[in-house]
């Protein structure tokens, strides 16, 4: 015997979204998640689609921006947080942009933050190393087959290529001081 999987008919479907049911929607959304007005204009748009609209035209990024202008979304404060929890976790500038560039910051934000973020390449990178056992902090006199997936690993990470490989093949403390030394300068 077969079973199929068809909606069932006695089960109702939600009823379309108007504008109060929305601004619910959105309140729910920012207590629950930090986020930024990108981010919460896509899901408003999202749930818009599922769910059907009733009533005058909708504006998400209308009322994204409302949120933002009652202080409930920073995109900035997000973009330091995000872009600090990342750099302790050791990614480097590429993927913090990227991870930036995917909850929607805006360019201005992301541009308010790149100093920071290139500051602490060399601390991040070395926090990635050693997470990874990479370089000093991995096998001593590793093969060249385990120099190349370890530098694969920091450029995947993020890191720029010139410091991932002097990570790579530092083989003491004294050589990462080193490294430290030049990226603060």
């Amino acid at each position: 015997m077969a079973v199929t999987f068809a909606a069932r008919p006695d089960r109702r479907l939600p009823p379309p979204l108007d504008a109060a049911a929305l601004e619910r929607m959105a309140l729910r959304y920012v207590e629950r998640f930090a986020t930024t007005r990108g981010k919460l204009a896509e899901y408003l748009v999202r749930k818009i689609r599922e769910r059907g609209w009733q009533g005058e035209a909708a504006d998400p990024q209308g009322l994204a921006q409302r949120m933002a202008d009652l202080g409930y979304i920073d995109d900035r404060l997000y973009a330091e947080s995000k872009a600090a929890a990342l750099g302790r976790r050791g990614l480097g500038a590429r993927r913090v942009t990227a991870a930036l560039r995917q909850a929607r910051v805006e360019q201005a934000d992301a541009e308010h933050l790149s100093s920071a973020i290139d500051e602490r390449a060399g601390e991040a990178a070395l926090t990635f190393a050693r997470r990874k056992r990479i370089g000093p902090f991995g096998p001593v006199d590793p093969d060249r087959p385990t120099r190349d997936r370890q530098l694969a690993a920091m450029m995947r990470a993020g890191h720029g290529f010139e410091l991932a490989r002097r990570i790579v093949e530092a083989r003491d403390l004294a050589e990462i001081a080193d490294i430290m030394g030049e990226e603060s300068s």
